[in-house]
């Protein structure tokens, strides 16, 4: 059987009889083709299945986004663009049609941006939208050892970057060794590229053939590649050229284009972190963007970025994406994404309210649900209420410069009164419409078969008798007759209350203010950017730290930080960063942590050494959530639901089984099958 491509269409020479051409399964109606994974299809397998032969047809655009991809040469026809095991991709509802642009708002550049990240992303594998199937994704299929210390990922024949490059396993190698352990890259290795904090043995067995050698058992890292925003892969060929491990003319490279070092090239492209939505060249070099190679580092997405300023991003069809549909037609359908920032949460909500945008869940808190239901009609848009896996949290800085505070901030008793002072009942009706749980952070979310209720409602009660008594028994007092209480050296005590909505609803910020209020801890409440909320995080200089957090199982068996000082990243709820100097340096600098510091980090190993659900994973699990609750360095409020948002106008879009982050937003609902209507 030969495959024959002619204008972007592909026929079918047989020696013999001609098979049927192929039926457009789609998720609504699978026509009796079940695959070995949900909603998507090896070619072979498909072909076999369907008693069919899959001819292939592209965007009749493709030409045009190519040559607005900067560094891209001319493009060849689809069948050097394809690779000659496509993933085939099952739409929900029907074989959508070509054309339109997906307007997405994001906060600004690095904040708020996972929406439109989620639906363009591809890493090794996904989760299905059960959130709970690993499914093949850039990865085509995968074993593990008996043991989990080695695991083999076999990749695509013949796919591409999005410049037309050959995609292989040395790209993932190339990703491993000289970019995620390269500390001129990375000050220092993600805990998800380690395994009990080393490092791994990546070896290229051939083109097409990756393997992850592991010191010790991680049965989750499998999970990790399934989830994370950050991509195993990196382009060996573009970046390599800079690399001076790869390259020893790379410096001159460099300075051929205007930079120093083939690393500012590096940092120029990749921004020193797997986080992918860093200023592209365009943004951060405009000056310099002319002379280099390419505006962005080449991609395995379905979108690549074509333009970036401070306003935003616009992107336009990766025309070497490697996935088709049942109907043998090249992926994404939507011709390009526009991305605009708006930092003001109320411009944004008068910008969904408007129907300007086609798809919203990050930072879209509940408080914008009434006006947002109420509107739906009218402005043909729907909104549907999901469960979200994290709640808001609240840390207070047990590192904090200031040593009194840090001294009372210390006081375990200090951190129960504040948790019992916080009526959580009150919240859940005012702030979350009544749909929510009153519960303790407990860090695993959904709650796994370990956590009990008593976990759940450890010091999560509404009493305030308790929390006076506590805050009296430790000496903080009102001595100067104000209503307040002061601290003990008679310095007043006010919290700096500092709220980013796009992690933390205001109105939230604002009950739990007033609770402490009431119990004469004196506080105040002020709306801040996203960035400027994570650099005074990242710089010691907060009394209390707030943002949502927890985490399934599935993602804390490949991903530690939440049980590692200052657990979690840059992006996300963090609190004792001088104990995390302190680990990081050996003691050179930074404050000591408490043991029960220490003990979490020996847990986390030991639960992530385990196979989820067995004795061993239970026992460690149990031990790791009672070590969270009974220190209380994180309080939890109320977990419970956050809005979905998308125009009618946007085809194939599923409903969501929750609103998270955890699992990459979109990420499991299949984006590149997303289509649009007038």
């Amino acid at each position: 059987m030969k495959r024959i491509f002619m204008s972007g269409v592909a026929f079918v020479a047989l020696s013999s009889a001609a098979l049927a051409a192929c039926p457009a399964v789609t998720v609504s109606d699978n026509m009796g083709i079940v695959g070995a994974y949900p909603q998507q299809f090896e070619l072979a397998e498909f072909e076999k299945l369907a008693n069919c032969t899959l001819e292939f047809a592209g965007n009749p655009a493709a030409a045009d986004f190519n040559s607005r991809i900067q560094g891209n040469g001319d493009l060849p026809s689809l069948a050097d663009r394809l690779p000659a095991e496509p993933l085939v991709v099952a739409p929900y509802d029907a074989i959508g049609t070509y054309g339109g642009t997906l307007d997405m708002l994001s906060n600004a550049t690095e904040s708020g941006t996972t929406d439109l990240m989620s639906v363009r992303h591809v890493n090794l594998v996904r989760y299905s939208d059960d959130l709970e199937t690993i499914v093949p994704n850039v990865a085509k299929s995968w074993e593990w050892n008996d043991d989990f210390t080695q695991l083999t990922f076999h990749l695509r024949e013949g796919h591409k970057w999005s410049d037309g490059a050959d995609f292989t396993a040395e790209d993932v190698k190339f990703w491993y060794d000289n970019i995620a352990l390269d500390t001129n890259v990375r000050e220092k290795p993600q805990d998800y590229v380690l395994v009990a904090g080393e490092s791994m043995d990546v070896v290229v067995l051939d083109a097409q053939t990756i393997q992850f050698n592991l010191p010790s058992p991680k049965p989750g890292l499998l999970a990790h590649f399934a989830q994370s925003y950050a991509q195993g892969f990196q382009p060996k060929h573009f970046l390599g050229r800079f690399h001076p491990d790869i390259n020893a003319d790379a410096d001159a490279n460099a300075k051929a284009i205007g930079f120093d070092t083939g690393y500012e090239v590096i940092a120029a492209y990749y921004g020193g972190s797997d986080w992918m939505d860093t200023p592209t060249p365009m943004l951060a070099f405009p000056e310099k963007v002319a002379g280099m190679p390419a505006g962005a580092a080449p991609t395995l997405e379905s979108f690549k970025v074509i333009a970036e300023n401070t306003e935003g991003r616009h992107y336009v069809a990766n025309p070497y994406f490697f996935q088709v549909d049942t109907a043998g037609n090249q992926l994404p359908y939507i011709n390009e994404q526009d991305e605009l920032f708006v930092s003001e949460s109320e411009v944004r909500l008068l910008k969904l309210v408007n129907s300007e945008v086609d798809y919203k869940t990050q930072a879209l808190n509940l408080d914008y649900a009434p006006l947002l239901l109420e509107n739906q009609e009218k402005g043909n848009f729907t909104v549907e209420l999901e469960p979200e896996i994290s709640m808001g949290t609240f840390a207070f800085n047990v590192t904090s410069a200031d040593e009194q505070k840090r001294e009372v901030f210390n006081n375990l008793k200090f951190r129960q009164a504040m948790s019992v002072a916080i009526d959580r009942n009150q919240i859940n009706e005012v702030a979350y419409l009544g749909l929510g749980n009153p519960q303790q952070y407990t860090a695993f979310s959904p709650s796994p078969s370990f956590v009990t209720e008593e976990m759940e409602q450890a010091h999560a009660q509404y009493d305030v008798a308790m929390a006076n008594s506590l805050l009296d028994e430790i000496g903080l007092v009102d001595l100067d007759g104000d209503g307040m209480r002061d601290l003990p050296n008679g310095d007043k005590l006010i919290l700096n209350l500092q709220v980013a909505t796009q992690g933390i609803s205001i109105k939230l910020v604002e009950l739990v203010g007033q609770n402490w209020k009431d119990v004469g801890i004196d506080n105040t409440v002020k709306e801040v950017t996203t960035d400027e909320y994570r650099s005074a995080q990242t710089a010691n200089q907060l009394d209390v730290t707030m943002y949502s957090k927890g985490l399934p199982s599935a993602v804390i068996s490949g991903n530690a930080e939440l049980f590692l000082p200052p657990y979690d990243t840059y992006f996300n709820h963090r609190t004792a960063m001088l104990w995390a100097e302190y680990i990081d340096t050996d003691g050179s600098s930074g404050v000591k942590p408490p043991q029960y510091a220490y003990d979490m980090i020996d847990d986390i190993n030991g639960f992530q050494a385990a196979v989820i659900g067995t004795d061993e994973s239970n026992r460690l699990g149990a031990k790791l959530v009672q070590n969270v609750v009974d220190n209380l360095l994180f309080i939890g409020t109320v977990k419970a639901v956050l809005p979905v948002y998308h125009s009618n106008n946007l085809k194939n879009f599923p409903k969501f089984k929750a609103q998270t982050g955890s699992f990459l937003r979109a990420y499991p609902y299949r984006g590149p099958q997303w289509y649009l209507t007038e």
